[in-house]
């Protein structure tokens, strides 16, 4: 009995080992726990699924889907891997694809299952919103359950939920539950601020966005994050393929890449999580017609992108974004032609 216990024994352990070490941010090693507990058990699902996270974690969206899929073949009802393959073809902009994921989840799921359906049920929240289906994401808002949880850090899901549904009545107690959290939350506090700025209290948000920027600034970087000069390089050719009339208004800017905006900046109304910031002369402030310096944040750049391969993308649009935004005539001369009369 004990030889037939210890092989199991040894899966177990692997996998435990592989899922600390992506918590700790070390890819490399958990591939290899996974890819032992694999050795161990080819059958095993739950080692498919830890591979696919770790690809996913890797911007490897195709790969980790396989894996997800292949650990559902080895067991239909799954839901970790439901979920975990709906937040990739979500990435993968296949909302109806992710959608059925997330329904199938929650068919699996009992009611009393409360961690597992309001996980299944932020990930259907965010899918609506992808969609631009305001009225269906908020919706499911409104069923979020809002604990007990034995997750404690659904707490804060929950309320980012309801903030990004504009429930801010119902947002506001779950964040400041997630505010008293230990270790604090750098996301607490920044979705705080966000509440606070929506209440028309300067103070309150200027104390929350330095806060976040405090622990931001705390925060490792991700497991996947590029050297400096490799960063600046990507910049380079992302400002090389940028269409010609937002190069013109970039030539001969001064670019600078570092990690955060800095508190001085944050004390000055300037959002922490900021991903560009341009800086144009100061006589040209009501109709600016050049960019003197670009500010490129790389933890708030890394933040949004999945992984190293979508880097060059979310500098791509957080830059034409910040672009158009600052320099609105070149977003009109991009708009159609109006439909001739007659």
């Amino acid at each position: 009995m004990e030889d037939e216990l210890e092989p199991m024994g040894q899966l177990a352990a692997h996998l435990d080992r592989g899922w600390d070490l992506v918590a700790k941010g070390d890819l490399r090693r958990a591939t290899m726990s996974a890819e032992k507990s694999l050795e161990l058990d080819e059958t095993s699902p739950e080692a498919h699924n830890l591979l696919g996270y770790i690809a996913q974690a890797e911007g490897q969206d195709e790969d980790a889907l396989e894996h997800y899929r292949h650990a559902l073949e080895l067991d239909e009802g799954y839901v970790d891997a439901m979920l975990n393959a709906a937040d990739v073809l979500v990435r993968l902009k296949d909302h109806d694809g992710a959608l059925s994921m997330v329904h199938e989840a929650l068919d699996w799921l009992q009611e009393d299952e409360i961690d597992e359906r309001t996980d299944a049920m932020l990930v259907e929240l965010d899918i609506h919103l992808f969609r631009g289906e305001a009225e269906a994401a908020a919706s499911v808002a409104r069923d979020l359950p809002t604990g007990p949880f034995e997750n404690p850090g659904l707490v804060l899901h929950v309320g980012r939920a309801k903030l990004d549904t504009g429930d801010l009545d119902g947002a506001e107690p779950l964040v400041l539950e997630a505010i008293a959290q230990q270790p604090p939350s750098s996301d607490a506090f920044y979705y705080h601020g966000l509440i606070r700025e929506q209440r028309d209290d300067p103070r309150g948000t200027l104390l929350a966005f330095l806060q976040a920027r405090e622990l931001d600034a705390r925060t490792p970087p991700m497991p996947w994050s590029l050297p400096r000069e490799q960063l600046e390089q990507r910049v380079q050719a992302v400002f090389a393929g940028l269409p010609a009339d937002l190069t013109k208004v970039l030539e001969g800017a001064l670019v600078v890449v570092t990690d955060l905006p800095g508190a001085e900046i944050v004390a000055d109304g300037v959002d922490p999580r900021l991903p560009v910031l341009l800086d144009v002369p100061a006589e040209e402030a009501e109709a600016p017609t050049r960019v003197v310096r670009v500010f490129l944040y790389q933890r708030n750049i890394e933040r949004v992108a999945a992984g190293v391969l979508e880097i060059d993308e979310e500098i791509r649009r957080a830059l034409e974004a910040e672009l158009r935004a600052t320099f609105p005539h070149l977003a009109a001369e991009d708009a159609p032609p109006p439909p001739e009369e007659g």
